[in-house]
């Protein structure tokens, strides 16, 4: 059988009636799951696999279940992030930069039909990468080791600058601040306590979801406090409710780059969605002319990290299909699911069950068309949440806040510390430091220590396998690029002045 033979049956499994109402249910699920701040796909999915298997649901219909809440997570997490400031996961952190702009411009129901559509478009994009390429794409993504991935860490670190905007050297701080926060605890190699300061609540290091709902919610907070104290009123969500040909046009080259941009990190194992809307941002402002309004309400900026966001999500199924390998962290739960049903992934499951392979990739399709025509229609409710006055907004996020904190591990030191960190976060924004730049750091800060390790023990703590394959020095001589372009960008007038005949 070929291509189409394939997906013509997986299309009958994913369009059974049973299977229909699975997928919407799982987008419906997904959706409010992202929504909550503190939760994201990876608590969803998880809370749903004994729940699908008590169930008895077959195999089929229950990845098609995970996979519409995995998806629906990565619709759902941009509501909060366009309209509150307060991203839900690691990955809708870049959303917030030009999304929640927007909102404050009165242009929350354009942003939200925006970055739906861009998830739908990154969705499907991904979806035939993943028909099309999966067994030739999987080869590739195994060419990259601990020591490629380590350099395309670092790559992805340079490449803050170009989101740094006129404030080079605060986002450098910044950046360096995440770093250190992602060094805080036990050290898994040598099980040396780092920075705890004789605190047993670190030892474990910080987790993501205190910084992010400290660093953004609790800070947020005090800013609606500040703002409510000096008169000002609540964001008033006006205008349109969806966006019109010009603006669907203007980001549609952004739409296509990042999705295919968004798809191919996302195959590479332990990339991630949230890697792969940072990489996004930063080529597309690199890519606009002079002049843009990246990080100031730019349709871009937002397209952008939504559609890499999707697409990334969809991609990350082709190493757990084809490899047994997760691409994500949310994948990696999948193959537990997997796993309870006797079913082991790898190029034998595409020939001997092809039915639960290709009925997973048709419900791709299915989810990513129920999520756009489930959410369209709710912007106008998802925008009332900016009706709400700040006296009624405020302690409504507080409790959600400390909620999703509170669940991780269920200790008061985790509020404590969330409180602090928002304390700090509020002083840095009042100092105009990009908050955005610390939680990135943190991020790939965690992911580059492991790479290192890996790759130094596998080389038996030589340098050089830092640079012994082409996928290496690509990435190194992209970094370098990335560093003189901005040194350029400053001398370059002076040179030119320089070089002018005086008169």
């Amino acid at each position: 059988m070929g291509t189409l033979e394939y997906l013509q049956q997986g299309f009958g499994v994913a369009l059974s009636p049973y299977n229909l109402a699975t997928a919407l249910a799982g987008t419906l699920i997904g959706t409010v799951v992202g929504l909550l701040p503190g939760l994201g796909p990876i608590n969803g999915v998880a809370l749903l696999i004994p729940i699908a298997y008590a169930m008895g649901l077959p195999p089929e219909s229950a990845l098609i279940l995970l996979a519409a809440v995995y998806l629906g997570c990565e619709y759902g997490g941009r509501i909060s992030s366009i309209l509150l400031n307060i991203p839900g996961e690691a990955s809708a952190v870049m959303t917030t930069l030009d999304g929640y702009p927007l909102a404050q411009q009165g242009k929350a129901g354009i942003a939200l039909s925006i970055s739906a559509w861009s998830s739908f478009i990154g969705g499907l994009i991904a979806t035939l990468g993943v028909v099309l390429f999966a067994p030739l794409l999987a080869k590739w993504a195994v060419a990259f080791g601990p020591a490629e991935y380590f350099a395309l860490m670092v790559f992805a670190l340079t490449c803050l600058a170009g989101m740094a905007g006129n404030k080079p050297l605060k986002t450098a701080i910044a950046c360096c601040l995440g770093l250190f926060l992602s060094c805080i605890g036990i050290d898994s190699g040598s099980g040396v306590y780092r920075f705890t300061f004789g605190s047993l609540g670190l030892a474990d290091g910080i987790q993501f979801v205190v910084l992010v709902l400290g660093l953004f919610s609790v800070s947020e907070i005090l800013v609606l406090l500040e703002r409510s104290h000096q008169g000002q009123q609540a964001i008033k969500a006006g205008g349109r409710m969806l966006f019109n040909l010009k603006e669907g046009a203007s980001v549609l080259a952004t739409n296509l780059r990042s999705g295919a941009l968004g798809f191919g990190l996302g195959i590479l194992p332990g990339a991630g969605a949230t890697l792969a809307s940072a990489v996004a941002y930063m080529s597309e402002k690199r890519l606009a002319k002079e002049g843009n309004r990246f990080g100031n309400g730019d349709l871009r900026g937002l397209a952008a990290p939504e559609t890499a966001n999707s697409a990334s999500a969809c991609g990350s199924m082709v190493p757990m299909l084809t490899l047994g390998v997760p691409g994500s962290g949310t994948t990696a739960v999948m193959l537990g699911a997997l796993t309870l049903y006797n079913i082991t992934p790898g190029p034998l499951l595409f020939q001997h069950q092809p039915e639960i392979v290709w009925g997973l990739i048709a419900s791709l399709f299915v989810a990513n068309l129920m999520l756009i025509v489930m959410n369209i229609p709710l912007i106008k409710v998802f925008t009332r949440i900016l009706a709400v006055p700040y006296w009624a907004l405020v302690p409504a996020i507080a409790i959600i806040t400390s909620i999703g904190v509170y669940a991780v591990h269920a200790t008061t030191f985790d509020l404590y510390l969330m409180i602090a960190i928002g304390v700090a976060g509020y002083l840095l924004r009042k100092l105009d430091f990009p908050l955005s730049a610390i939680l990135l750091g943190f991020i790939l800060g965690g992911m580059m220590e492991q790479s290192l390790r890996r790759a130094l023990s596998i080389s038996d703590g030589d340098l050089s396998i830092l640079f012994a394959s082409p996928i290496t020095w690509g990435a190194w001589a992209l970094t370098a690029l990335m560093v003189i372009l901005p040194i350029w960008r400053v001398l370059r007038p002076k040179l030119s002045r320089e070089k002018l005949p005086k008169v």
